[in-house]
């Protein structure tokens, strides 16, 4: 079982890394073609032809590493596949089937159609490929919420069966994730952006191309991390209501307290099932939950008694340490990407030649916040509802094949196997990325244009 668990954690993680940026680059890419589409100035062009580059590298390597994960449930969580999939099957069979294929149809319109299709349809061919990824997202997160809570179905003999598919549509916890997840894909495309056209303006190179690709960039940033933020809060206070234990423990919370305060920083003892030492605000928690400084937040004691007594003996409480600090760390991300966005704006309202913005050069790096922020936001969020796969339903330990059970050499080969080759393949995009980022159009080959379609990535 833990070995399935870290195996599945591991590619889950690393296919993440790329997702957000295929939902947030392939937006900024299809802006920029808007723009060249309707000023005809040949720098956003050539800026949709730099930008689209490393979205393709990207979408491939995304798609590479979703296949993988999708064999699992079939083969390390047969259990989970034979009890759930009647439901968990219907959104992921949409997701490829209307959504993936418009998105990879209209993209390959949109690589080889330069100069072939008429300038209206191949930005509409762009346009399209953008929003059926995001499309694709609320479908994987139509599945993912039915995990958290449970709605529409009817167990028969042992197996889910759904028995009311708007019920799906509807669960409160997708139309929470949902937002969040995707703006956070666009704050991720954002820092992306201003990273790599920072290095390009800190050496006043192309700078036809990255002004306003930079601008554009802070602009995008701004709105879209604030709205991450707006929704992180939305979907807290839906935890609130619909995973309590969730909550308390991303506030390392173990008595129930009203009013009750906010932890800044804790060290945690889960074995004793307290906390030595917390720096705590008082009355914020109940403030966050329901907009005033006073009610009730229970305790995973509580929880936990009220736990065994509705699913049986056990322990309900989840890895609390994990949440308490990857919440601290994504919530902290945040808020520094907030500021490093306002600090942008500043200076891209009040200054013109951006290369003499101060600290510019401290950009490149920030690329990695919102990658981090993701991964421990997913960590949170999938650890938080442990022991449960489907919350109140399904234990993880009772999801994983029965035969990897008596044969954990096998998955011990594939989880070793998986990581060197997916260590392999982030060598490899990471190459593909700094390779393609150096070449702007105009300058060498590798761009998906009428004359060098067949020397872009994918071909």
């Amino acid at each position: 079982v833990a070995l399935s668990r870290w195996q599945f954690g591991i590619t889950s993680v690393y296919h993440f890394f790329f997702v957000p940026l295929t939902l947030g680059l392939g937006i900024l890419v299809a802006i920029l073609q808007t723009l060249y589409y309707r000023n005809k100035k040949e720098a956003y062009k050539r800026a949709t032809k730099f930008w689209g580059t490393l979205f393709l590298i990207n979408f491939a390597m995304g798609v590479v590493t979703g296949i993988v994960m999708e064999f699992q449930f079939g083969m390390n969580w047969s259990e989970y596949s034979r009890t759930v999939g009647d439901i968990f099957g219907a959104p992921l069979a949409i997701e490829a089937l209307v959504a993936f294929f418009i998105e990879s149809t209209f993209l390959g319109l949109w690589i080889f159609g330069w100069d072939r299709l008429p300038k209206g349809i191949h930005l509409a061919s762009i346009w399209l490929a953008a929003l059926a990824a995001n499309i694709s997202a609320f479908w994987i997160l139509v599945a993912n919420s039915f995990m958290q809570h449970p709605v529409g179905y009817e167990i028969v003999d042992g197996h889910l069966v759904m028995n009311n598919f708007s019920a799906l549509l509807t669960n409160p916890y997708v139309w929470a994730q949902f937002p969040h997840t995707v703006l956070a894909g666009f704050t991720t495309g954002a820092f992306f952006m201003l990273g790599i056209s920072a290095y390009y303006l800190l050496r006043k190179k192309e700078l036809d191309v990255f002004t306003p690709s930079f601008k554009l960039a802070a602009i995008v940033g701004l709105i879209a991390i604030t709205g991450t933020i707006f929704m992180g809060d939305q979907e807290g206070k839906m935890l609130g209501r619909l995973a309590p234990m969730k909550v308390a423990a991303m506030e390392g919370l173990w008595e129930t307290e009203d009013p009750a305060s906010f932890s800044i920083i804790a060290t945690i003892d889960e074995e004793a099932g307290e906390n030595p030492f917390a720096l705590r605000v008082p009355g914020v928690l109940s403030f966050l939950m329901y907009n005033r400084f006073y009610g009730e937040i229970q305790g995973m004691d509580e929880l936990n008694e009220q736990y065994q007594t509705e699913y049986g003996a056990g322990n309900y409480i989840p890895p609390v340490t994990l949440i308490f600090w990857s919440f601290r760390i994504m919530v902290g991300l945040g808020m520094l990407m907030l500021l490093i966005c306002i600090y942008l704006i500043y200076f891209v309202i009040r200054k013109k030649d951006y290369s003499k913005i101060p600290l510019l050069g401290l950009l490149p790096f920030t690329i990695a916040f919102p990658y981090l922020a993701n991964s421990f936001g997913w960590i949170m969020t999938e650890m938080g509802r442990q022991p449960w796969v489907v919350f109140g339903i399904l234990r993880t330990s009772d999801a994983v094949s029965t035969v990897l059970v008596n044969n954990p050499g096998m998955v011990l080969t594939s989880l070793i196997l998986f990581t060197l080759v997916y260590g392999i393949l982030m060598l490899v995009d990471v190459y593909l990325l700094v390779k393609y980022s150096k070449i702007v159009p105009g300058e060498g080959v590798g761009h998906p244009t009428s004359d060098s379609s067949v020397s872009n990535p994918l071909a």
